[in-house]
This record gives C-alpha cells, structure tokens and sequence, in this order.
C-alpha cells in the first residue's frame, strides 16, 4: 500500500513538472510573436521617423532576414552545449534589449544595424523555443507542436492589436517599444525556470561530430523546403494580401486590410486543432491536406474576380498552412533523436535556417512576379508554391523511411559480430 502511494505521488509530481513545463513553453511561444507583432505594423513612423523612401526601408528591412538566419544557424548547437533554457533566457532578454532601440533609430543604416541584431535575437528565441517544445512533446507523448505554434500566432496578433492602439493614440515608439520589452523580460524570467531541458543519460558522442552530416541527409533537406514552401506563402500574404484586395478587387483600404487578419485568425484556430487532427490523420495526411488547402484558395482568388472571395481564399491559406512550419520541425526533432530519447537541436537548427530563407527571397521573388505580370498572377504563383508542400512532405517520408531501413540493416549486420 505504501509503495503504491509513492508510485502514485511521484507521478503527480511527474505529472505537475509536465504541466509546469508546457504552460511555460506556451508563454514563450506567445512572447515572441508579441514582440514580433508589435514592430512591425508600426513601420510607417520607423520609416517617417528616419526619412526613408520605400526601396531603402525595403533594404533596411532585410537586416531583421539577415540576422535570423545567421543565428538560426549556430542555435541548434548552442542548444546542444548548453541547454534550451539557457538560449531561451539570453535570447528572450537580448530582444527585450533590442526592442526599445529600435525606437531610437536615426538613419536608414541604423536601422538596418539594429534590425540584424533583432533577428538574430528573435532567431536564437525561436528556434530554442521549438527545442523546448520538442522536449516536452516527448515527456507528455502528445502532439503539442501545432498548438505551440497557435500561441504564438496569437501573440502575434495581440502584439499588432496592441500596436495599432499605441498608433491610434499616438503614443511614441519610445514608450511603446519600452513597455513591450518590460513585459517580455519579466515574464520571461518568471517561467524560465520551468523550461525543460534534455540531458542525455549517456554523452554517446552521436551529436559531436560537424554539422556536414546534416548536409547528406534529405530527409532535412526536404523538412526544410517544407518549412521554406510555408514561409515563402505566408510572407506573401503578409506582404501582398491588403494591396491585392484593394488593387485586383476594389475594396477599401479598411476592407483589405481584414484579409491578412483573416488569414492569421484561420492559422491560429486551425493550429490549435493540431493535436487532435495530427494523431487522428498523422503528419503526412495534415501536410498534404494543407498544402492542396492553400494551393487552392489562393488560385481560386486569383482566377476568379469575386471580392468576398478573398476572405475565403486567404482564411484557406491561413489554415492550410497551420500545420507546415510547426509540423515540418517536431519531425525534424524526431529524425535527430538519440537512443537515449534525447537530440534533434541541430536538426531543428538546419530546418529554421532554410525556412528562414524563405522570408528573405520571398518578397522579392513575390514581387518580381507581380512587377512581370500583375498581382493577381503573383498570388496564384503564391498558391503554386504551396502546392509544392505536398511532394515535398511526401518525399520526406519516403527519404525517412529509406533512413531507418538502412540504420536496421546496420545493427543486423553488426549484431552477429557482437556475439
């Protein structure tokens, strides 16, 4: 009776450590996309602010691109070294420090300086946060990625809400981006000591070796084409979304500004199904499914010269692509675990660095298109592109499938010889 007591309590300690940890993955997740969507919808006072014309704000604006690849790419190591607490603090106290000196930017170069060291802030953030959140997916066996990444979609939208309050009060960047940070710093101390960390029960030496092996396998490669397709198309929608209601369809400004808030409401309703919808239909069906979703909305509006239909277009995009990025990295987690349960930092580090890509070809790419042809061509290339998402998440699955056959095959043939 007694054991039986102990057994039960050290599981509700167990269980209350999960809960703990999960709760304070969630509040990153939604702290970063504060941050996110409180600066970025104040870009015209930014840009008034310095006195910039659009082509070099545009320039001044791949900084933030810049700076979030680069530490993408260098986060999944530190995350193996130190730990996905230790990142989330630096990285979440860093963006708190930057964020204010954002407000205080002079000139187009300073804010390109500044925004580099934003992004890879932001950068380091996110793809610590993720690491966290894969670690508590394997401590609870639940599907919690979407739903992740459904915080963090709303926090976004929180930010810019907050944003465009701050703005319609005219309160100055100072104060604004000053208040912001505060609430990001402090939150972030309070529950970083709640998030988890993996420590291997064995340093096998698997994860010691250079990041070139990551090169040979295309299995990541086709994770992150996913998350790069995903990018890619939600930057578009971001970008082009409001212009292309207004222009192609002749809405108000009001009017087709509702279409991206259209499609971040979708994403992050739809995200926060991802549990239920990934163990029911798996993660290849909900890809796919997606990607032919978005595909379609956004062909469908761009063929067909209905306004309402726009809502409906990008509100499909907005949920078809709920699942790509978040999905796209809890596998990249899985195809780096170790035989102790732990790893997949430097996986989910390489898949980032490619998607991230996405935001710094995108516009441009988007743009091209348009300026070659019309708006409404460039959104239907947009829906092409996530169309792409479907191969590509079945490739994964087949290149994974090759992977494991091969490493079975190995401990068959090395297993005689260990007799």
């Amino acid at each position: 009776m007694t054991e039986a007591l102990q057994y039960d309590g050290s599981r509700g300690v167990q269980k209350e450590e999960q809960v703990r940890s999960g709760l304070s993955v969630f509040i990153v997740f939604a702290l970063n996309g504060v941050v996110i969507g409180s600066w970025a919808p104040r870009m015209p006072t930014l840009a008034e602010q310095i006195g910039a014309s659009a082509g070099v704000l545009g320039l001044a604006l791949l900084g933030a691109s810049v700076g979030m690849i680069t530490a993408a790419s260098l986060t999944g190591r530190l995350c193996a070294r130190f730990g996905a607490p230790v990142v989330v603090l630096g990285s979440g106290l860093a963006t708190a420090a930057v964020l204010p000196l954002l407000a205080m930017v002079a000139s187009p170069l300073q804010l390109g300086l500044v925004l580099v060291l934003l992004g890879a802030s932001v950068g380091m953030l996110d793809v610590a946060m993720n690491v966290a959140a894969v670690t508590v997916i394997r401590r609870t066996g639940r599907a919690l990625m979407p739903v992740f990444h459904a915080f963090f979609s709303f926090g976004a939208l929180a930010g810019s809400m907050g944003a465009a309050f701050a703005a319609g009060h005219e309160l100055s960047l100072v104060p604004h981006f000053s208040l912001v940070a505060g609430v990001a710093a402090v939150l972030t101390l309070g529950v970083i000591r709640f998030v988890p960390r993996e420590v291997a029960a064995v340093d096998t030496g698997e994860h010691s070796g250079p990041d070139r092996r990551l090169l040979r396998r295309p299995v990541l490669w086709l994770l992150g084409f996913i998350a790069l397709f995903s990018a890619i198309v939600e930057g578009a929608s971001g970008d082009w979304s409001a212009l292309f209601a207004v222009r192609e369809r002749g809405m108000s400004e009001a009017a087709g500004a509702v279409t991206f808030s259209v499609f971040c409401i979708a994403m992050g309703v739809v995200r926060l199904l991802g549990e239920q919808m990934e163990r029911r239909l798996g993660a290849v069906k909900i890809l796919v499914g997606g990607a032919l979703m978005a595909g379609t909305g956004l062909i469908v509006i761009a063929i067909v010269p209905v306004d309402w239909l726009a809502y409906v277009g990008f509100a499909l995009a907005g949920g078809g692509l709920a699942f790509a990025f978040p999905v796209a990295l809890d596998l990249a987690g899985a195809v780096g675990r170790r035989g102790d349960g732990t790893g997949g930092e430097r996986e989910i580090g390489f898949v980032t660095t490619i998607a991230y890509s996405g935001f710094l070809i995108g516009p441009p790419m988007i743009g091209g298109v348009a300026q070659l042809t019309n708006l409404e061509f460039a959104i239907g290339f947009a829906g092409g592109i996530a169309l792409l998402i479907a191969p590509a998440a079945l490739a994964s699955a087949a290149a994974r499938r090759r992977e494991q056959a091969a490493a079975e095959k190995t401990e068959h043939e090395v297993a005689p010889a260990t007799l």
